[in-house]
């Protein structure tokens, strides 16, 4: 699977250390070739929620049967 930058990306697993779950889009920010990207999670208000830095296994494409859907980034106290 290739990404380039700005492409958005579905997140394949949950990332518990970023409180992040698996389906939550994020954008591609950089590439780290052969296989490592950094994406950008933002809240709907716009902040950045994560910057987190994974493998194209983890992370796919956007499908046209994907529903997006809003949740809380709650971080441990």
């Amino acid at each position: 699977m290739t990404f380039k930058l700005l492409d958005t990306a579905v997140l394949n697993r949950d990332i518990p250390a970023h409180c992040l779950k698996a389906g939550d889009l994020g954008t591609v920010v950089e590439l780290y070739h052969p296989k490592g990207l950094e994406v950008e999670l933002v809240t709907a208000s716009g902040r950045t929620g994560a910057l987190v830095t994974v493998t194209v296994r983890d992370v796919r494409q956007v499908a046209d049967t994907d529903l997006v859907t809003v949740r809380s980034l709650v971080r441990p106290a």
